[in-house]
């Protein structure tokens, strides 16, 4: 019954992979071969400037990768199909460090940061937003999305200040960055057009 199915796009996804086997591969090192990589992880007390970077591909523990992987897979593919893969990666990289600078800035005192929560929160956004269109189908898609989105959004902010060790300042820093990064590209293709 199968056998005759022809996908319809022969989309590899090589950034949203490229992501994941990075994540894959910190995760290893730092905990099942317990590579001193805690340098690697966001000190907010005394940053170091890579750390703004490495830090989105160390993860606190299994659970903590996996429900980042899980969105990052679902999310990451869907600004793949959009922007290509440099345009997932390079998406991933701007939230990420925009999240993590929102994250410092905001959140002093001695403790570190890691995972790629920022820059999945990033790509909700920028998922959604790449697909605003006047297509009905197109608007059915950020309709969904975009419920998904805002209610992530609004639980993180309900959740401010909870002593639980998830750095929710990260993930709504994602989520405005997103925001903004595409808006910003939006105006300059805009202004682009009309020189």
């Amino acid at each position: 019954m199968f056998d005759t199915f022809t996908p319809k796009s022969s989309q590899t996804y090589n950034g949203v992979f490229t992501l994941i086997i990075i994540n894959l591969v910190m995760y290893v090192l730092d905990h099942i071969l317990q590579l001193p990589l805690e340098r690697l992880y966001l000190n907010h007390h005394n940053p170091a400037l890579y750390q703004f970077v490495t830090s989105l591909f160390c993860h606190a523990s299994w659970q903590h990768l996996s429900g980042n992987l899980f969105f990052l897979y679902l999310f990451g593919k869907l600004v793949e199909e959009e922007e290509g893969a440099s345009g997932v990666i390079i998406s991933y990289l701007v939230c990420g460090i925009g999240a993590n600078l929102m994250s410092w800035l905001l959140q002093s005192g001695y403790f570190s940061s890691l995972g790629a929560s920022g820059a999945v929160f990033g790509l909700f956004s920028v998922s959604v937003l790449i697909r605003l269109s006047w297509d009905w189908r197109r608007l059915l898609e950020v309709l969904i999305l975009g419920q998904f989105v805002i209610m992530q959004v609004i639980q993180e902010t309900q959740q401010l200040g909870q002593a639980d060790g998830v750095n929710r300042i990260a993930h709504l820093g994602g989520a405005f960055v997103g925001v903004v990064f595409i808006l910003g590209l939006l105006r300059l293709a805009k202004s682009k057009k009309t020189s």
